[in-house]
C-alpha cells in the first residue's frame, strides 16, 4: 500500500501523512530519554522508513546533542535527495558540544547553529528548519528574519516553529511563511486545540505537526505500573507519570486498548490513526524495525465519525491527565 502525502504549508513542501522521530536512536546524554539506543538499528529503521514510504525525518540539534543529526548522516548517505530532513535549534549548546539550558533565538546564533547542523548532516540544505523554543528575550521578529535569511539562501527550504502560541505564529508568519508548528499533541495531551493554536493554523494554511503521539508510551500499552520505567527514565519527573495521575491514565490506556481490540488493531495503531484523521501529520518516534512497521501501518486504518467520537469520549477534551512536563520546561513553554 502506498502510504498517501500531504502539503506541509502552502509553499510547495509534499510529506507523507506520517513521519519519523528520531530522537531516541542516539539517546540523549543529559537525561535518559527512552533507554539504550543501537546505531545499527538505529539505521536499518530509517532506511526501512524510506522502503515503507516514509522518507520525512525529524531530529534536532540538542538530540545527543549533535549525535542524532550525525547518525542521519551516516544514514541517508549518498540518498541525501530521498528523504526531507527536519531539523530544530534553539537550546542553546556552547563551543564544546555541551547544552547550556539557555533559549537562544538570536540572529548571530541562528546562523551558526544552523551551519552546525548542516555538517553535522553532511548536507547542503535542510528541507524544514524549526525554532525548538520560543526565546522570551528575543523578538520572534528577530529570530524569523534570520531564519528568512537563510531561505533566501537555499540553506533551508521551509521555517518552522514549536511549542508557540497563537500570538507568536500570527507576528512570525507576518516576517516569512511559516510551514509547520510541532508541538506536543496526542489523545492525553490537546492543549493546542484547547488554546485556540488550531483555529490560528487552519486561517494562515500552517501545518500542524504532532510529537510524542503515543503520550510518551503510554498507548504503547507496554506501561502498566510506574515500576515500568527505569529509575532514571526522564518520564518519572513527568506528573503524567506520576502517583497521583497515574491509575487514572492507566484505566483511560485501558478504555482505549478494549476500542483498539474491536476494530482489530493495536491501540498506539487507533491513536495514531485518529491524529492523521484530522489532518494533523504525527511523528512517532521508533528506533525499530517492528515498532516502525506497526506505526506506519496505521495510515491505512479508516475512522467514522462515530468511531473518533467514540474514542474522543474516552479522554474529552480539557481532561487534566498531568503536566506534559516539569515545573522548569513547562515554563518555556509560550
Amino acid at each position: 500500500m502506498e502510504i498517501k502525502k500531504i502539503k506541509l504549508g502552502n509553499q510547495g513542501l509534499i510529506v507523507p501523512v506520517m513521519g519519523l522521530g528520531c530522537m531516541g536512536m542516539t539517546g540523549f546524554e543529559e537525561a535518559n530519554m527512552y533507554g539504550q539506543a543501537d546505531e545499527k538499528e538505529g539505521i536499518a529503521t530509517i532506511h526501512r522508513s524510506l522502503e515503507l514510504g516514509v522518507n520525512f525525518l525529524d531530529t534536532a540539534d540538542l538530540y545527543g546533542p549533535l549525535k542524532n543529526e550525525q547518525l542521519i548522516a551516516k544514514a541517508i548517505k549518498g540518498r541525501r535527495n530521498d528523504y526531507i530532513i527536519a531539523s530544530k535549534f534553539g537550546w542553546e549548546i556552547d563551543d564544546n558540544n555541551k547544552v547550556t539550558w539557555a533559549i537562544n533565538g538570536q540572529k548571530k546564533y541562528v546562523k551558526k547553529a544552523l551551519e552546525r547542523s548542516l555538517k553535522n548532516l553532511q548536507t547542503d540544505y535542510i528541507d524544514l528548519y524549526y525554532l525548538h523554543r520560543l526565546d522570551k528575550n528575543t523578538p520572534i521578529e528577530e529570530t524569523v528574519e534570520a531564519m528568512s535569511e537563510l531561505v533566501k539562501e537555499g540553506k533551508i527550504g521551509h521555517i518552522g516553529l514549536s511549542e508557540v502560541s497563537s500570538d507568536t505564529v500570527k507576528r512570525a508568519h507576518a516576517i516569512h511563511p511559516i510551514a509547520a508548528v510541532q508541538s506536543e499533541y496526542s489523545l492525553f495531551e490537546r492543549t493546542v486545540e484547547e488554546r485556540g493554536i488550531f483555529q490560528t493554523l487552519k486561517e494562515l494554511e500552517i501545518s500542524f505537526v504532532a510529537y510524542s503521539p503515543l503520550g510518551r508510551g503510554f498507548l504503547t500499552g507496554e506501561i502498566r505500573t510506574i515500576a515500568d520505567l527505569p529509575a532514571d527514565d526522564f518520564r518519572r519527573s513527568i506528573p503524567r507519570f506520576q502517583e497521583a495521575y497515574f491509575h487514572k491514565n492507566i484505566e483511560l490506556v485501558e478504555a482505549i486498548a478494549a476500542m483498539a481490540k474491536a476494530k482489530n488493531v493495536t491501540s498506539s495503531q487507533l491513536g495514531l490513526a485518529w491524529i492523521m484523521n484530522k489532518g494533523i501529520i504525527p511523528i512517532p518516534g521508533t528506533k525499530r524495525r517492528k515498532y516502525l512497521e506497526e506505526n506506519i501501518a496505521a495510515a491505512s486504518i479508516q475512522l467514522s465519525e462515530a468511531d473518533i467520537q467514540q474514542l474522543e469520549s474516552i479522554i474529552p477534551l480539557g481532561t487534566d491527565t498531568g503536566s506534559a512536563y516539569d515545573e522548569f520546561s513547562m515554563g518555556l513553554l509560550d
